[in-house]
Formats: C-alpha cells, structure tokens, sequence
C-alpha cells in the first residue's frame, strides 16, 4: 500500500471515528433532553408528588401540592405548611386535621409541606430547629432554614411561582418555625401565620417587615398563653423550653414592625376574638387571634390527636390565615 493510501485509509478512519463519537453526543444529549422534559412533566403534574433533598449532609424529604386547576403558565402563590413537634410532612397533608389540600383546591396556590429532622428511617416523630425548641432538631443544630431556601431554589427553577406571594404557616413546634423564617427569611416570606406556636428565636432580626398572625387557644396544655410548659409537653421537658407567651410574642412583632397604633378588633365571635395591628412600616400587619376553647389543636379541623381536646370551631384557621396571606404580599 501507497504512503498515499494509507493517508487516506487514515484519514477515513479517524472521521467514522470522530463520527460515530459525535453520533455518540448527540444521543446523550437527546437522552438528557428527554429526561429533562419527564421531570418538567412530573413537577407539573396535579396532586401530591414526593421530593427529596441534600442539604447540610442530611437526606431531607417534602411533600409538594398542586391543584389541578393551577394554571401553569401563570405564577401561583406558594404556601408552606410546617408539622407540630412528633409529626411528619404526610401528616399535615391529613385534610380533618388541617385541611390544607383542600384550602389549596378552594384558592389556588402551591402547597408545600417539609418534614424536620427526624434519627428514625421512616422519618416519623419529626422536629424543626426554632431556636430555642424543639428535641433533636435543636439539639443537633439542625440547618432547617437552609432546607426551606434549598425547597424555595427547586420551586422558583421548576414551576411558576410567584415570588411576591410566598407565606408560611405551621402548627405548635411548625409554628414555631414559622415565626423563625419571618426572622431568617424575610427576604422570601411576605406573612406567616403561626398556630399553638410561640417565637422560639434567641435573635431575630428580619431584613425587612414581615406580616405575623398569630392564633392560640387560652386552655392550650402544652404552649401556655401565657408562657410556660405545659402538662401536655414534651415527656421529657428538656426537649422543648420555657415557652415565650402569646402576649410577648406578638409584642415583639409589634416593635420589630414599628407598629405604633394601638390594636383593634378585626373579628368577634362566639369564642373567639382577633385584633390586628395594620399601621405597620411597609404596610405589613401583625394580628392574634385567641380562642377560649381548643387546646393545643388546629381550629375548625375535624379532628384531633386521641385524648386531647377538641378543636374549637369558632373559627377555621385555614379561612383565616388564608384571609391573612391574601391582604399582604411584597
């Protein structure tokens, strides 16, 4: 063979070669697209989806809530829905307890419910890092603060959401929480709405105005209204703290809102009274709503945890957080 034709024998070679590699790129590259477009398809799809997270070393998991009438093409506002101390994300989904799912149907908002920190492989007996409370989450400083911006990053990149509308809201050790991220991440939350949950935070200091309503019952066992522990806490009270009172806390708000109007009565009804504070900096708000009756339970739910109180009927909280998150916005 001719130093010519081996040139050429070469030549040939070395382009099927670099041929079928880039046949071999394009392939990876319609296979990434297709993958990519599955997952845009199954983040867009109605109902309850399961998602999990790294974040800070830990294996974190929430639960994610569309309605079926959320129209995909326009940004909906988004609600974060925090468990009390002992649950898990599927147990704020429970629709007698808390009544969220179908609140998101109703209105026609993203729903999102994070589980805390739990050391058992189902992820059960759940708690959130505070502050101040509660049990291993707090004792093992856990990053939750960072897992809700992780949560925030995945929605704001894969659906339309509308970063004007983002709320909070939790039940007890969940409520505590939330008042935390009106602390932490005022950037993000515009209201937050706390149940049966005082603020936990040794330090807070917002980067902005953030709305807070606050719902409590008087007879509440386990976060007292008007500070304390209760009987109906943790059975092991270094797990949880001497609770701030509903007073105190929503004072707080009122001086980290330059507040400087005196309260007054937005609702009154057979046992049950809210008064809100709306001369705020930034026209933000600050309200408490307080039941006579309830017990550490949510108001209006159909259900409560076997042995404890009935929740008081007075009022729903869904309809009146909801009502909260609606008149604020940033």
């Amino acid at each position: 063979m001719t130093m010519k034709a081996i040139t050429l024998t070469w030549t040939l070679a070395c382009a099927g070669l670099f041929s079928t590699a880039a046949a071999h790129a394009g392939l990876k590259e319609r296979l990434a697209e297709r993958r990519a477009d599955r997952e845009a398809q199954a983040w867009q799809a109605p109902g309850l989806q399961e998602h999990r997270l790294q974040v800070g070393g830990l294996a974190r998991s929430w639960l994610l809530y569309l309605p079926r009438q959320l129209d995909p093409k326009r940004p909906a506002p988004v609600v974060f829905a925090f468990h009390g101390g002992g649950g898990w994300a599927a147990y704020m989904t429970d629709d007698d307890r808390y009544g969220w799912l179908a609140k998101a149907d109703q209105a026609g908002f993203v729903a999102v419910f994070p589980s805390g920190y739990s050391k058992f492989p189902g992820g059960r007996l759940a708690t959130w890092n505070a502050g101040g409370c509660c049990g291993d989450a707090r004792d093992r400083e856990v990053d939750d603060v960072a897992f809700v911006r992780a949560i925030w990053a995945e929605l704001r990149d894969k659906l339309q959401v509308d970063p004007a509308r983002v709320y909070a809201t939790g039940m007890s050790n969940g409520g505590m929480m939330s008042h935390r991220l009106a602390c932490d991440m005022a950037d993000v939350f515009a209201a937050v709405a706390a149940v049966a949950g005082t603020d936990a935070t040794d330090t807070c200091r917002p980067a902005r105005p953030v709305s807070v309503l606050h719902i409590h019952a008087k007879d509440d066992t386990h976060v007292l209204y008007e500070g304390g522990a209760g009987p109906g806490a943790f059975r092991d009270a270094s797990k949880v703290m001497d609770f701030v009172s509903v007073p105190a806390t929503v004072q707080a708000w009122v001086s980290r809102n330059r507040c400087p109007a005196p309260a007054q009565t937005v609702l009154a009804v057979p046992g049950a009274r809210c008064e809100a504070h709306t001369a705020c900096s930034q026209g933000v708000a600050v309200e408490v709503c307080t039941t006579e009756e309830g017990g550490h339970s949510w108001p209006g739910a159909a259900a409560s945890r076997q042995g404890k109180a009935p929740p008081s009927q007075a009022i729903r909280a869904n309809d009146v957080i909801w009502d909260f998150f609606v008149q604020h916005h940033r």
